[in-house]
């Protein structure tokens, strides 16, 4: 019994200990599963953000692709004038505003190199004008001058821009970034490309073409595009290192003939050119992006564009992070200074970085967890159930393994006293019975001849048969108290009475034995108890005695 009582406490160990470690484990896992879900929620919200700023992008870009080519003049005759003699002249839609959503500075370049914008009627607007409007017209002359005629040659038929000789591609750029694996992806916006628009063909009528021509002027700079040196970046210009690429133009021949009386205008997708800054840290690109679109007037070439707007672009994308930011997390934006004039570094504090890769550039948004410790608590909570429960249930095995044992032991010495009791009761009973045996034998065969001894036998013989039926009775109530059906009918009386009735009775049959009995009882007055059980009581103890 205890060899298979110790085989069930090492297996049921064993059990406890198996169930705990898988425990353990499942946690761990869970805090696994725990943290990639979060980093999947940083991925969801940099794709929410990815395609709201492409979204917006892209409804810029299809409004700006789709602008009349006239817009781009301070005053233009509309397409659908009925008579030809009379030229109405509006102004352009453009004219009272620099800005329009991510476009700054609308222009038109001329194939002599003449600068005209819907925001000033000549070609060149004064430099001291005291509005401060003229002067920012102005200014925005002297960048296209500066930067952005150096890039273009319209007299070869050629358009000449300045762009990275380095390939970024993802993998690049998020191992620059400071951190590689699944917590930092390039994330394209191909809103800018060339690829994503489309070529357009007008047809016009020549009249109308003939008076949207811009007015002869002296040009403002003879351009040769043998003898301009490409612009060679300085230093802080990082990747955005110039080299020649270059776009054929498409000649006359190539277009379908026009009539007399119309003209065919081809306007070709915007194109992007970035010029290198100075100090490339006072923009998040390292320099200006120029989206320029080239415009085909039968052998006519025309540059139209914009610059970018960078601040516009980098508040959409706070706007759209913003927006989708979800609960216990922050971004920010480490390229854009802040006001002390610091810009951080790239993933500093960063749960997830997310680069906007534009084509051109890339814009690095950096996912924060305001609160990096919670998922520590969380599981550090978790662990303290665990442990908890673990504890609860070592110590619930534990009791009832030494409630077994206790009870496997308990079984066992009741087991021995059922042994010894049965072993007592069987040489109880035997003894009566040999006694009432013999005497009856005796009896039998005549050997007894006084009428004394045969009176004196049978005497023994009915008191030992009494003796047998008291034995009897024991082990029918002991086997009563076990099975817990053994009544008492307790009765208020005096139980010194009850128990001298009972020594009087057993003392004849003492002093046949050669004893004696003396009774000393204290008066216990009335009390209730069951007189057969004590009766039975005192006939054992006298009869044992």
């Amino acid at each position: 019994m205890y060899g298979r009582l110790i085989i069930l406490t090492v297996v049921v160990a064993a059990a406890v200990c198996g169930l705990g470690g898988l425990g353990f484990h499942a946690i761990e896992k869970w805090s696994q599963g725990l943290e990639g879900a979060r980093l999947g929620e940083f991925a969801e919200v940099a794709e929410q953000v990815r395609q709201d700023v492409k979204r917006k992008l892209d409804e810029f870009m299809r409004s700006e692709q789709q602008r009349q080519y006239t817009d781009y003049l301070y005053s233009y005759v509309p397409e659908n004038v009925v008579n030809s003699a009379q030229m109405p002249m509006l102004r352009s839609p453009l004219a009272d505003r620099l800005s329009n959503e991510f476009a700054y500075g609308y222009f038109q370049i001329e194939p002599d190199g003449t600068i005209v914008a819907p925001y000033y009627p000549g070609t060149t607007p004064r430099a001291d004008g005291q509005d401060e409007i003229a002067q920012e017209v102005w200014r925005n002359y002297s960048n296209i001058r500066e930067n952005v005629l150096p890039s273009i040659n319209l007299q070869a038929g050629e358009l000449r821009l300045l762009s990275g000789d380095e390939e970024f591609d993802a993998a690049s750029r998020v191992a620059a970034g400071g951190k590689g694996g699944n917590r930092a992806k390039a994330f394209p916006i191909e809103s800018l490309k060339q690829e994503s628009q489309q070529v357009q063909i007008l047809q016009q009528q020549r009249a109308v073409v003939t008076s949207n021509s811009a007015p002869p002027t002296v040009p403002q700079r003879s351009f040769d595009a043998t003898a301009i040196p490409v612009p060679q970046p300085s230093d802080q210009a990082g990747r955005l290192q110039a080299q020649q690429s270059e776009f054929p133009m498409p000649q006359a021949a190539s277009m379908a003939p026009s009539s007399d009386d119309t003209v065919q205008i081809r306007i070709e997708p915007f194109v992007p050119l970035i010029v290198p800054d100075r100090d490339p840290t006072e923009s998040v690109f390292g320099g200006q992006v120029f989206l320029l679109r080239r415009v085909q007037i039968e052998s006519r070439h025309l540059v139209q564009g914009f610059r970018l707007d960078e601040s516009r672009l980098v508040g959409e994308v706070e706007r759209s992070a913003q927006s989708f930011i979800r609960e216990g997390m922050g971004f920010e934006l480490p390229q854009v200074r802040k006001a002390d004039g610091r810009a951080k570094d790239a993933n500093e504090g960063a749960a997830y970085t997310a680069i906007l890769d534009f084509g051109f550039g890339d814009l690095i948004l950096n996912l924060i967890e305001t609160d990096p410790a919670w998922i520590a608590r969380r599981i550090g909570e978790l662990h303290r159930i665990y442990f908890a429960i673990i504890t609860v249930v070592a110590a619930a095995v534990g009791l009832s393994l030494m409630s077994l044992w206790h009870n496997v032991r308990a079984q066992a010495t009741l087991a021995r006293k059922k042994d010894d009791f049965i072993s007592a009761v069987s040489h109880e009973l035997r003894t009566p019975l040999t006694s009432i045996r013999m005497y009856a034998e005796m009896l039998e065969k005549n050997w007894v001849k006084s009428a004394d001894k045969v009176a004196e036998y049978h005497h023994t013989m009915r008191q030992e048969s009494e003796r047998l039926s008291r034995l009897v009775e024991n082990v029918l109530d002991f086997a009563r108290l076990q099975k817990g059906r053994k009544n008492y009918a307790f009765r208020l009386g005096n139980i010194d009475e009850c128990v001298a009735g009972v020594v009087e009775m057993m003392r004849p049959y003492a002093e046949r034995h050669g004893f004696s009995i003396r009774t000393n009882l204290a008066a216990a007055g009335q009390t209730r108890f069951d007189k057969d059980a004590v009766t039975q009581i005192v006939v054992n103890l006298v009869d044992n005695a």
